[in-house]
């Protein structure tokens, strides 16, 4: 069993990775599905949303054809709202409360209806907003992630000159580098970029690396504060035997190498495993069947009620042909002239729940092989603690300890998103971003104050 690429014709990686969530294909069908809406008082689309987007009002300014006044209301709340309306969970976030649910009714479609208005102001480039003239003041920002940028942008509109420090050659974070590709394209995420940093005041410097190319302390020394949004990348290893052998592979960079290299360059098996059950174990499993696998199979050490991903992503998984695999674990990678041939996995039943509610897994004894060239991990991502610990940054195990104002321990170093919750959605990213940059204005006037 040999580790191929280039086994399909471009018109079929075309095909494979076209967007899976197209738009309405015409004003006409966007506007019936806008009309849908009851417009509630005290809507519980909006409190389901982590930024708050009033979407009752965006949606309201599309039935009377003020598509770019939608786009304001959506932007205000969410920078990153083009984004956000093709990679959100919106199933359980504002889909998931929309009042027809209870009618037994579809939920109005809010994540293609924000696409619709988003979508067009990224495309005609609108120039929303105004930045307020210059302070003077300056802030720089670790990482062009939606944390960061969401912070950049907010810091801008105030007049404040932002420099953000990004260790890829590329902005977006996440986005441009860690979602499946027919989810969200690399060219979308380079226009949502410059669409942010269209405002102006907005400086983005690439490859720098904290810890590399610039130091936290020359940040400090040549800036009025600095925001930490570095996310997380770092990849949960298994531990187990065969970790290392060839055809191994960690799912973040499986993902990451489609994105930057391109379908035909990305090596895939022909039996494929993916441990592991949350959006990227997902994401790699759809990509590896959509690149020519002929069989993946995931393996996931508890049932389906204590899955991470949700059930959208589950169905999506299957429709592409996946194998699911519950109440498994990986005992040992086995190989052959040092490359992968076979997945030992450990029978699991549940036991009592763990801290976050989940029923913790127990081994049975018994034992699965699976015949294999290939198996991905996507068992989770772990901060940089070694970063943050050489950066005298409190922590808890590498997740960066800030209070209720985003402050971290270091007078004038604020963080927020990954690098703080140790991982959740693009929309709580943008919203940290939001409520860093509230932190640092009062931060920069309480110094102006002193001067």
């Amino acid at each position: 069993m040999a580790i191929l690429n280039n086994r399909l014709t471009t018109e079929q990686y075309e095909q494979n990775f076209s967007d899976i969530h197209p738009p309405f294909d015409s004003r006409e069908a966007a506007l019936v599905e806008a009309n849908r809406c009851l417009f509630c008082y005290d809507a519980p689309c909006i409190k389901s949303c982590p930024t708050s987007i009033n979407i009752p009002k965006f949606i309201k300014q599309i039935t009377t054809d003020n598509v770019k006044g939608s786009a304001y209301t959506i932007f205000d709340s969410n920078i990153m709202g083009g984004g956000c309306s093709k990679v959100c969970p919106v199933e359980k976030l504002c889909e998931g409360s929309c009042v027809f649910n209870l009618l037994e009714e579809p939920p109005i479609p809010i994540a293609k209806l924000q696409r619709y208005s988003t979508e067009k102001a990224i495309e005609q480039k609108w120039p929303l907003f105004q930045r307020k003239p210059s302070t003077g003041r300056k802030v720089a920002v670790v990482g062009a992630g939606p944390a960061g940028l969401s912070c950049a942008h907010v810091l801008s509109r105030e007049g404040i000159d932002v420099t953000i420090y990004e260790k890829e050659a590329k902005g977006g974070g996440l986005m441009t580098y860690g979602i499946a590709a027919y989810k969200v394209t690399p060219e979308f995420c380079e226009d949502e970029v410059n669409f942010i940093t269209s405002l102006g005041g907005i400086d983005i410097k690439y490859g720098q690396e904290l810890g590399k190319n610039v130091s936290l302390a020359d940040l400090q020394a040549n800036y009025d504060a600095v925001y930490m949004g570095i996310g997380v990348g770092v990849a949960r290893q298994l531990d187990i035997p065969g970790e290392d052998l060839i055809g191994v592979e960690d799912a973040i960079r499986f993902i990451y190498d489609i994105r930057e290299k391109g379908y035909p360059s990305i090596p895939v098996g022909d039996k494929v495993a993916v441990i592991g059950l949350g959006m990227t174990a997902i994401d790699a499993a759809t990509q590896a069947k959509r690149l020519g696998a002929k069989e993946v199979t995931i393996v996931y050490r508890r049932t389906q009620a204590e899955m991470p991903s949700t059930e959208v992503e589950l169905n999506l998984a299957k429709l592409d042909g996946c194998n699911i695999i519950w109440l498994a674990s990986p005992k040992e990678i086995k190989g052959e002239n040092g490359q992968v041939t076979q997945l030992i996995c450990n029978v699991m039943e549940l036991g009592v729940s763990d801290t976050s509610g989940r029923r913790s897994p127990v081994e049975t004894g018994e034992t699965i092989t699976l015949n294999v060239d290939m198996v991905i991990k996507a068992a989770g991502q772990v901060p940089y603690e070694e970063l943050v610990s050489r950066n005298q940054l409190n922590h808890w195990n590498g997740k960066v300890a800030i209070d209720s104002n985003c402050a971290t321990n270091i007078p004038g170093v604020f963080a927020g998103g990954d690098c703080v919750n140790g991982g959740k959605e693009v929309v709580d990213a943008v919203q940290a971003g939001k409520d860093g940059a509230r932190s640092i204005l009062n931060f920069i006037k309480s110094k102006r104050a002193k001067e």
